[in-house]
C-alpha cells in the first residue's frame, strides 16, 4: 500500500494557483523586495503613528507659550528646541503632522472621486461629451497648479476646508486625465464590446470591468498626489493663505522661522524635514508601486533579478 502526501492531494484537487493570483504573489514580492519602497512605507507609517497619536503623546501643548524659555536651542526639556514664544518645536511638528496628512488625504480624495468619475466617464462614452469635459480639463491645466489654488483661496477666504477644496479642485484634472487614458484602453477590449453588444447597463459595465482595470495607475497616481498635496499645503500656510494661525502647520511654522534663521535654525530645519521626508516617502512609495503594477515594468525587474 502506497502511502499519499495529504499536502500533495490537496494541492492537486486545489489545481494550480491563477494567473491573476501568481501576479499579485510576484507583485507583493517585488513591492517587498525593493528597500527603497519599504523604507518609505515605513516611514509613512511613523508619520501617519505621530500624526493619529500626537496629541496624546507630545510632550507639551501646542500653544504653550513660555517667553522665559523662547528660542532654546535643542535640549533634554525641548528635543527640537522652542520657538519665538518659548512653544516646543517638537509638540508642534507632531500636531501640524496630523493637519498636514489631513489636508492631503481629504483634497486628494477629492480629487480621486470628481476626477476619476470624469475621466472613466468621458473615456468611455467618447463623442461630444468626451469633447466638451476634456476642453474643461485643458482649460484647468492651463493655469498653474500653485496659481490656481492661490486664486480659490483668495475668493473662498483662507482656512482648512478651503484649503482642502483648493487643493482637491486642482488636482482633480490630474485624475481625470489618467482615468480617461485607462479607460480608453480597456473600452475595447472583447470583453467590454461582448457587454454592451449583450445590451449590459453601461453603469454596470464601468463598475465590473473598467473600473477594476485602471486601478493600477490611479492607485500610483494617488500616491504621487499626496506627495504633492503636503507640498501645495505647506506652501499655501507659508504664504499665510492655508492653516491659519494658532493652528500648527509645517509651512506656517517655515514662515514663523524665516526671520529666526540666523538665531534659531532649528524653528526651519525640523518643519522642513517634516516636510521633506513625507513627500519624498510618497514620490518613493508611488514609484515602487508603479514598478510593480506596470506589467512591463515587473517583466523588466524580474528579469534583470535574474540575470
Amino acid at each position: 500500500m502506497t502511502a499519499q502526501n495529504p499536502e500533495a492531494t490537496r494541492q492537486v484537487e486545489s489545481g494550480p494557483p491563477a494567473p491573476e493570483e501568481r501576479t499579485r504573489v510576484a507583485a507583493w514580492r517585488l513591492l517587498l523586495g525593493n528597500p527603497v519602497t519599504v523604507v518609505s512605507a515605513v516611514l509613512l507609517f511613523i508619520v501617519v503613528f505621530v500624526a493619529l497619536l500626537g496629541p496624546w503623546i507630545a510632550p507639551y501643548g501646542v500653544n504653550d507659550v513660555d517667553v522665559a524659555n523662547q528660542l532654546q536651542p535643542p535640549s533634554a526639556a525641548h528635543w527640537f528646541g522652542t520657538d519665538d514664544l518659548g512653544r516646543d518645536v517638537l509638540s508642534r511638528v507632531m500636531i501640524a503632522s496630523g493637519v498636514s496628512l489631513q489636508v492631503a488625504f481629504v483634497s486628494v480624495t477629492f480629487a480621486f472621486v470628481v476626477g476619476v468619475l470624469v475621466g472613466v466617464i468621458s473615456g468611455y462614452a467618447g463623442g461630444l461629451l468626451d469633447t466638451v469635459l476634456m476642453r474643461l480639463v485643458d482649460v484647468m491645466f492651463a493655469f498653474p497648479v500653485l496659481l490656481l489654488a492661490l486664486a480659490i483661496v483668495a475668493i473662498l477666504a483662507p482656512g482648512l476646508l478651503t484649503t482642502m477644496l483648493a487643493i482637491g479642485i486642482v488636482y482633480t484634472p490630474i485624475f481625470a486625465r489618467v482615468a480617461r487614458a485607462s479607460t480608453l484602453s480597456v473600452r475595447v477590449e472583447p470583453y467590454v464590446q461582448v457587454s454592451r453588444t449583450m445590451g449590459t447597463p453601461w453603469a454596470s459595465i464601468l463598475g465590473r470591468h473598467v473600473l477594476p482595470n485602471i486601478t493600477g495607475p490611479i492607485i500610483v497616481q494617488t500616491s504621487l498626489s499626496l506627495a504633492f498635496a503636503i507640498l501645495a499645503e505647506s506652501a499655501l500656510s507659508f504664504l499665510g493663505l492655508g492653516i491659519q494661525p494658532p493652528a500648527p502647520s509645517w509651512g506656517g511654522m517655515l514662515f514663523a522661522a524665516q526671520g529666526f534663521i540666523s538665531q534659531a535654525w532649528w524653528m526651519s530645519l525640523f518643519p522642513g524635514v517634516a516636510i521633506f521626508i513625507t513627500a519624498l516617502s510618497f514620490n518613493l512609495l508611488g514609484d515602487g508601486m508603479r514598478d510593480v503594477l506596470d506589467p512591463k515594468q515587473r517583466t523588466l525587474i524580474e528579469s534583470r533579478r535574474k540575470r
